[in-house]
C-alpha cells in the first residue's frame, strides 16, 4: 500500500491569503522591519566588540542573543518576502526541513541564552564579590557553548521524528514558512508520537527556563530593595528590566503558540503569533537594550566621539 502513494517533493507555502495590493505593502513593511532586525543587532554587536568595557558575561550572553536573532530572523523572513512577491510560493521537501530544523534549534537556544543572562545577573546583584569567579570566561563559554548545543540537538530530534513520517498527499502548508506543526498536519500518518514530543520538549524549553528565570529575578528584586545607593538600585533596575522585556515576549508568545490548547488559537492567529516570534522579537531586542541599557548607551556615545575625533 504504501509502495502505491505518491511521495511529495515539494510544498506550497500559502502565506497570508490577501490581495495582490495588501502582499505588497506586507513587503515593504516587513522589509523594513528585516532590514531594523539585521541593522540593530549588527549595531549590537559591534558595540559589544569595539567598546572593551562591554568586555564582560552579560554582553558575551547579549552578543550571542543577537547572532541567534540575526539567524533566526533570516532563516524564515527572506523566503516569505520572496512568496509575497510570487504567486508560485513553493518550497522544496529538503530545504523545508532545513528551515524547521535551523527555525527550531534557534528558539531553543535563545531560551537557554536567556536563562544564562538571568543567572549571569544573579550572581551579579546577588553575590558581587564572588561574580569574577563564578562567571569567569570559561563558565561563560561552557555555558553559551552548552546553549547551542543543546537547542541544536533538541531540534535534530524534532528533524528525525519528522523524517519518519510520509508525506504522500496534501502540499500546502497554511504558514509563511515551515514551521513544525503546520508541516506535521500534512503527514500521512499517526503524528502523536511528534505532538508528545513537542509538548515534552516545551515544558522543558519553556516553562523550566522560565521558572528559573522568575526565580533567579525574584531573588533579584529582593537584592535590589536592599541597595541603599540610589544610582546603584537605578542602574540595577535599569539592566534587569531590559532582560524581563525581552523574556516576556520571547517565552509569552512561545508559551501560546505550543502549549495552549490549538481551540484558542486558529491556524490564522498562529500565523500572527509566529510572525511576531519571528520578526518582531528580534527587531525589539536590540531596541530594547539600547533604549533601556545605559553602557549600551555610553558605549555607542563613545564611538561616536572616536570617529569624530579621527
Amino acid at each position: 500500500m504504501m509502495g502505491n502513494q505518491t511521495w511529495v517533493t515539494e510544498f506550497i507555502l500559502l502565506g497570508f491569503l490577501l490581495s495582490p495590493s495588501m502582499q505588497l505593502l506586507l513587503f515593504v513593511l516587513f522589509s523594513l522591519f528585516y532590514a531594523f532586525t539585521l541593522l540593530g543587532n549588527t549595531v549590537i554587536l559591534g558595540l559589544i566588540w569595539l567598546d572593551s568595557r562591554l568586555h564582560t558575561p552579560m554582553y558575551f550572553f547579549l552578543s550571542h542573543l543577537a547572532i541567534v536573532d540575526i539567524s533566526y530572523a533570516s532563516n524564515n523572513v527572506p523566503k516569505m518576502l520572496e512568496n509575497l512577491l510570487n504567486k508560485e510560493k513553493t518550497i522544496s521537501f529538503v530545504p523545508c526541513i532545513i528551515q524547521t530544523f535551523l527555525y527550531m534549534a534557534f528558539a531553543h537556544t535563545e531560551c537557554l541564552l536567556l536563562v544564562m543572562m538571568s543567572y549571569d545577573r544573579y550572581v551579579a546583584i546577588c553575590h558581587p564579590l564572588h561574580y569574577p569567579v563564578i562567571m569567569s570566561w570559561r563558565v561563560c563559554t561552557v555555558l553559551a557553548a552548552t546553549s547551542w548545543a543543546c537547542g541544536s540537538l533538541l531540534a535534530l530530534v524534532h528533524v528525525v521524528l519528522i523524517l519518519r513520517l510520509p508525506f504522500c498527499g496534501p502540499q500546502e502548508i497554511n504558514h509563511f514558512f515551515c514551521e513544525i506543526l503546520s508541516v506535521l498536519r500534512l503527514a500521512c500518518a499517526d503524528t502523536r508520537l511528534n505532538q508528545v514530543v513537542i509538548f515534552a520538549a516545551s515544558v522543558f524549553i519553556l516553562v523550566g527556563p522560565l521558572s528559573l528565570v522568575l526565580v533567579s529575578y525574584t531573588r533579584i528584586l529582593i537584592a535590589i530593595l536592599r541597595i541603599q545607593s540610589g544610582e546603584g538600585r537605578r542602574k540595577a533596575f535599569s539592566t534587569c528590566s531590559s532582560h524581563l522585556c525581552v523574556v516576556g515576549l520571547f517565552f509569552g508568545s512561545a508559551i501560546v503558540i505550543y502549549m495552549a490548547p490549538k481551540s484558542y488559537h486558529p491556524e490564522e492567529q498562529q500565523k500572527i503569533l509566529s510572525l511576531f516570534y519571528s520578526l518582531f522579537n528580534p527587531m525589539l531586542n536590540p531596541l530594547i537594550y539600547s533604549l533601556r541599557n545605559a553602557e549600551i548607551k555610553g558605549a555607542l556615545r563613545r564611538v561616536k566621539w572616536k570617529q569624530r575625533a579621527v
